[in-house]
């Protein structure tokens, strides 16, 4: 098992590393000077020189060759120091202490949503198949992974927010500083980001439990006279997990995926909003430690899953 992680860490690594080379190249392929940018939104353009813009570009450390600027980049990431942000002029750990929590927030909300309601429907329906409920489930299943986000915000916006009033339309606020605003603004976004993920839970669950249903050590408890809870919750659900456990890893990447589009949306503070604004301002600094943030999080919960197969079934072995 120690090897094994040793091992999925070096990948991690490796795969974090071209993460950072893509993202740090591709944004200066862009087309604009974010110098220019930054001091245009200041309207302080035509009050700079060149000898003034040249000072802006050492301040950020645009003025060095690239593959200097990328040396530099990685070797401040080991004191995790990402920089300071050319479009709002300040340090980039700021905005991440101040944009991470919200979107770990609304993202563990999400997915506790998603999976919970996603297995039992799963279960279910694969119990019940062909009868009622599993007739309603599936279409369900469809129309919750083909549902686009932020088309779902924008008619729950327009229902419930607009004409109804029931739920605020945009905003944030903190559990902390008002509970009840707080669980009222977080509705919407929270099921607009756990949809996909109930539906895909559901359906994965549905057709490992099925797969499972019919091997011979289910059909020998059943023979036993076993109460259907105890085949169920004891036999068919550890064996049917490890599909859904994989579903489950690669959600989380849909999670931080459709922050973006859901934060936009309801114009949340959190990381996925950020990363448009950085976008748009040309922010390379931004850009660059968002996508190492949000790349390190799914790398670790990838390593999570991979573990947690051995502990979910005794015949995965890692050597």
């Amino acid at each position: 098992m120690t090897s094994f992680i040793i091992r999925r860490l070096i990948q991690a690594l490796i795969v974090l590393l071209i993460v950072t080379l893509i993202v740090f190249f591709v944004m200066r392929l862009m087309p604009g000077d974010p110098i220019l940018i930054y001091v245009a939104s200041a309207n302080d353009v035509a009050n700079l020189n060149p000898e003034q813009i040249q000072v802006l570009r050492a301040e950020f450390g645009l003025d060095k060759p690239i593959m200097v600027q990328y040396l530099t980049w990685l070797t401040n990431l080991t004191h995790l120091d990402f920089g300071k942000s050319i479009y709002w002029n300040v340090p980039v750990t700021k905005l991440l202490r101040e944009r991470v929590p919200v979107t770990l927030y609304l993202g563990v909300i999400a997915m506790v949503i998603g999976m919970s309601l996603g297995l039992l429907a799963g279960i279910g329906a694969a119990i019940r198949r062909g009868k009622i409920f599993d007739k309603i489930v599936l279409p369900l299943t469809y129309l919750g992974i083909c549902i686009p986000v932020f088309w779902l915000g924008i008619l729950m916006i327009y229902f419930f927010g607009l004409n109804l009033r029931w739920l605020p339309m945009a905003g944030f606020t903190s559990p902390l500083d008002n509970l009840t605003l707080s669980l009222r603004q977080t509705i919407m976004p929270v099921i607009c980001m756990s949809v996909f993920g109930l539906a895909a839970n559901a359906r994965q669950m549905r057709s490992s439990m099925l797969e499972v249903v019919r091997q011979d050590y289910i059909r020998t408890a059943w023979s036993k006279g076993l109460r259907e809870r105890i085949i169920i919750l004891k036999h068919a659900l550890k064996n049917s997990l490890i599909p859904v456990v994989t579903l489950m890893g690669m959600s989380l990447g849909h999670v931080f995926g459709g922050s973006v589009l859901v934060e936009t949306v309801f114009a949340i503070p959190g990381m996925g909003r950020l990363s448009v604004q950085a976008i748009s301002g040309h922010d390379y600094i931004v850009v660059q430690a968002v996508t190492f943030v949000t790349a390190l999080i799914i790398l670790l919960a990838n390593l999570l899953v991979d573990i947690s197969y051995g502990f979910l079934d005794p015949r995965v072995r890692y050597s």
